[in-house]
């Protein structure tokens, strides 16, 4: 990539740039700041927001032991609310598990993302941590040297450089670490599963104690508690709607519909306070470095919201990430970067098989012809033999909590 040089450029240093204030972003600065290292975080949103941007509320267990192990849990442990029960709706009835029994005993955390960030945010800051709010970054520039470096711009549009020994991408699927990334320095894995959700944020109690699962011949419809006055729906929509499209009263008509009201008991209804249309994609890009920058988050892989395991990769890479840049800069150890993106990638692709195991299970194929109907017949009997067979459910329980 060609720098654009500018001599009104401030220049300014650190051992490691980590670009995003997301849970992979801040986890990791909490690792290096406790272990000593200097690192800066660089963030395009204000403070505000980024203490207001909804995103998932449910941690794995091993996140949670991530979390406590560094001393970064105190707010979950306070405010979180352990989860062990999902509920499946179908033609053919409902039916239960409670998964928190089965597999390896494990269960969810549901603790918002929002305020999983605050915590971690504020942890940083409270230990001296340096954080550049409506800083944009825009390149990542000679990621092959001894002498990476970032181009940015402050929030008052002033140009700065940061140069670093490492760059830590933690700035999403669209931020500057993937578009500096050379023409086919990366191999990236990309599928789109052709189906899209409206996702909804409600101020309205949870309407039921489970996570609900409801496959309807209108489409999927999801029921995720976030805390006890605000609930996560998702409605299946056509692809391409507009968030807008719907009245209040349709989207909990339609939700009451999809999820069987009338045989399980009414919704909750409240005041919708947010909509965004997520369109279920699959991406993954291998290796996840190039040379002095590492990708983390979703900006090493985007997984659908099917399985809840975006966040809790984040967190993982993090830590991963975190161990590895205190071996090479403490301890002058450099294999732990050199397995960076091995170890993350097995814990990717499993969890991306889970996905799809998921999206399969909950959407039925659209259309009238033979190749739908077999989809469909298949998707019937996957859920069938969740509801029945202890093997599947044993493998479903695992693989649902686990990453």
């Amino acid at each position: 990539m060609t720098e654009s040089r500018s001599s009104a450029a401030a220049q300014h240093t650190a051992d490691v740039v980590i670009l995003g204030a997301g849970p992979a972003g801040l986890v990791l600065a909490n690792l290096l700041r406790a272990n000593g290292i200097d690192c800066v975080v660089l963030e395009r949103a204000d403070r505000t927001h980024l203490g207001a941007r909804a995103r998932a509320g449910f941690l794995a267990a091993n996140t949670v032991r991530i979390l406590e192990r560094h001393g970064l849990a105190e707010g979950l442990h306070r405010h979180g609310r352990e989860h062990a029960t999902c509920e499946f709706r179908t033609e053919d009835g409902r039916f239960r598990l409670d998964y928190g029994s089965l597999g390896r005993g494990e269960r969810h955390t549901v603790y918002p993302q929002q305020d999983l960030v605050t915590d971690l945010l504020a942890r940083y800051l409270a230990d001296g941590g340096r954080l550049c709010f409506g800083t944009e970054a825009l390149a990542v520039l000679d990621a092959d040297s001894a002498q990476p470096s970032v181009t940015a711009r402050e929030a008052d549009g002033r140009p700065v450089r940061w140069r670093a020994r490492y760059v830590a991408g933690c700035d999403g699927r669209h931020g500057a670490a993937r578009r500096s990334l050379p023409t086919g320095a990366i191999r990236r894995y990309h599928r789109d599963h052709q189906v899209s959700w409206l996702g909804l944020l409600t101020e309205a109690p949870p309407s039921m104690d489970a996570v609900g699962y409801a496959v309807h011949e209108r489409g999927f419809a999801g029921h995720m508690a976030r805390t006890p006055e605000v609930t996560r729906y998702y409605l299946q929509c056509e692809r391409g709607s507009s968030p807008g499209l719907w009245s209040e009263e349709r989207i909990w008509d339609e939700l009451a519909l999809r999820m069987r009201a009338t045989d399980y008991g009414p919704l909750n209804r409240g005041s919708i306070v947010q909509r965004t249309v997520v369109d279920l994609q699959s991406d993954v890009l291998e290796p996840l470095r190039h040379g002095a920058l590492f990708l983390a988050g979703d900006a090493a892989s985007l997984l659908s919201p099917s399985a809840a395991k975006g966040a809790n990769l984040a967190v993982l890479e993090a830590e991963l990430l975190a161990e590895a840049l205190v071996d090479d800069l403490v301890h002058g150890d450099r294999a732990g970067l050199a397995r960076y993106s091995e170890r993350c990638l097995a814990h990717v692709w499993r969890a991306q098989e889970f996905s799809q195991w998921m999206i399969r299970l909950l959407h039925a194929a659209p259309g009238a012809h033979d190749a739908s109907s077999f989809h469909n017949s298949l998707r019937r009997s996957r859920i069938e033999a969740l509801r029945t067979s202890r093997s599947q459910q044993h493998w479903f329980a695992e693989h649902y909590v686990g990453v």
